[in-house]
């Protein structure tokens, strides 16, 4: 079913998420800064890279068309997770996460040239306290690379979370229901 909507996202994670909800999307990817701003907390972060890849992508569409832009952030207390640049990063990342409850938060913006439909979802994840050795194998899957946090619930990550309170789909990176209803928002009927 093509519903003619753009995924502004090079995630192969929210194409299938999407595919799971009957949504066929083109993919462009955008190349936005994902810098934070100066004292710009991780709410308004996360909210403002999904506004940024979908007008990208939107100013290379003909008119009429919709466009999705997605991100997706862990957070502890204040502090912002993002893409781990290297091993010694997504190691430092894992093991601040280690024994402790993060929040995941996505962001999703869906608009075209007249309209916009914007959604935040937090869900908060346990994990279990684990050793360096465990974070040092994990990286070595390759797994984490390119992954908010550096880890991925739908893949061997899943072995830290001791326990999930609200969306998974969201903790993968696109919370379905809400992105559902955006695109039931626009017109766009899910089967």
């Amino acid at each position: 079913m093509s519903h003619n909507l753009i995924l502004a996202s090079a995630s192969m994670q929210r194409r299938q998420l999407l595919r799971q909800i009957g949504i066929e999307a083109d993919v462009i990817p955008v190349d936005i800064d994902e810098t934070p701003l100066a004292d710009e907390a991780g709410l308004a972060l996360v909210s403002r890279l999904a506004r940024e890849k979908a007008s990208a992508a939107l100013s290379r569409l003909a008119p009429g068309q919709w466009v999705m832009g997605a991100d997706t952030i862990i957070m502890l207390k204040e502090r912002i997770y993002g893409k781990p640049v290297d091993a010694s990063h997504a190691h430092d990342m894992l093991m601040s996460l280690s024994g402790q409850t993060h929040r995941v938060v996505s962001a999703v913006c869906l608009r075209n040239r007249l309209q916009t439909f914007e959604t935040q979802v937090t869900s908060h994840v346990q994990f279990c306290q684990f050793s360096e050795a465990q974070a040092t194998r994990y990286w070595h899957s390759g797994e984490p690379e390119g992954k908010a946090g550096a880890y991925g619930i739908q893949g061997k990550g899943a072995v830290f979370v001791e326990r999930l309170e609200g969306s998974y789909s969201n903790v993968v990176g696109l919370p379905l229901y809400e992105t559902a209803v955006l695109l039931e928002q626009a017109g766009m009927v899910i089967k």
